[in-house]
């Protein structure tokens, strides 16, 4: 007999069927919803596992139906908002699944660890918890890799279109566009884009605002931050704002970068909007706050969120279909950090 200071034994399948007086066969077939179990026999069957205290195995339930059902989540950086809120979004989407469906709901999440996202281990250890599928939001690996993880376990990839792989993203040529367009029509005419590292299918933001530049007869201007994180936005806004012909505008890869920005022009004395304008990307919670009230372009984060966790769904349940292609439409939202350049 076990002492009290010893742990209880972990109650079993074969426990519940005693209890109940069926096979353990019959109680494997009730929780994994498998037909031929009466609707009497499977609630005395999960009343007597509540009883117990028998929590199934989900990995083990997994190999007897010899499919994977976990979704699991990657995400780039949680101390961006933007990540949580494409989390959100996932979350309702799996929860909104019909019943018989609800074996896909189990979500398994894994942070990088790293400021500039290049974590491979988060995603390996997805792939170790034998997900079903992996929603990657963001990754940072070139094409080729992606490629080659996708064919390892199926992918959604957020945030960023990937070809041949189910992509779920906002129109990052068209945000871009919008919020240097916004500047120029201001009046400004030196305009530096702060970006972060250059990585495949991030380049599209940078793109799209040099060739905006060049196209108002204009020369572009990209600094690169070492991350994309606050205090690296500070750091390499603190490099622009100290040159001699500092620019009057800073479009930002992303509201992060643009709060770092915004910190190292207050700690120069430099007025926001009144000396400098700033533009972010993401529309963050932040960016909406009083006294803050970020010009920014709005990815629809929750959005990208709950399709992402559509589409893994679909592919869960049709694993040789055509790859997803979900695109949406950012929007810019003026507030208070935009204003005419000075001396205008």
């Amino acid at each position: 007999m076990a002492s009290e200071n010893q742990p209880r034994r972990a109650a079993t399948q074969s426990d519940v069927a005693r209890e109940v007086g069926v096979s353990r066969t019959l109680v494997s077939f009730a929780f994994r919803g498998a037909p031929g179990v009466s609707g009497e026999t499977k609630e005395a069957i999960f009343e007597a596992a509540k009883r117990l205290g028998y929590r199934p195995n989900a990995v083990a339930a997994d190999l007897a139906r010899k499919h994977r059902s976990a979704v699991g989540l990657y995400l780039m950086d949680i101390r961006n908002e933007i990540y949580a809120d494409i989390l959100s979004g996932v979350r309702t989407a799996l929860a909104q699944q019909p019943n018989k469906a609800q074996q896909h709901n189990r979500l398994i999440l894994s942070v990088s660890r790293s400021a500039d996202g290049e974590d491979r281990g988060a995603l390996e250890s997805l792939i170790e918890a034998r997900v079903g599928i992996i929603i990657a939001a963001t990754l940072l690996d070139p094409d080729h890799d992606v490629h080659e993880m996708a064919r390892s376990v199926p992918l959604v990839s957020v945030t960023r279109p990937v070809e041949g792989v189910d992509s779920v993203y906002s129109d990052d040529a068209h945000g871009a566009r919008a919020a240097t367009e916004h500047l120029l029509g201001l009046g400004h005419t030196r305009i530096t884009h702060l970006a972060g590292l250059a990585y495949d299918g991030h380049l599209v933001r940078r793109r799209a605002y040099e060739q905006t530049m060049r196209d108002a007869g204009l020369v572009p201007q990209t600094v690169c931050a070492d991350d994309f994180t606050q205090d690296s936005g500070e750091r390499a806004a603190a490099r622009i704002l100290d040159q001699a012909d500092r620019p009057t505008a800073l479009f930002c890869h992303n509201d992060q970068l643009a709060l770092g920005a915004r910190e190292a022009a207050y700690a120069r004395g430099i007025a926001i909007p009144g000396d400098l304008s700033l533009i972010g990307y993401d529309n963050s919670r932040t960016a909406r706050l009083h006294g803050i009230d970020l010009t920014s372009v709005d990815l629809h984060a929750v959005k990208l969120g709950e399709a992402a966790g559509e589409v893994a769904l679909q592919r869960l349940t049709n694993p040789d279909g055509p790859p997803a292609d979900r695109r949406f439409m950012p929007q810019l939202v003026l507030r208070r950090s935009t204003a005419r350049p000075p001396q205008m």
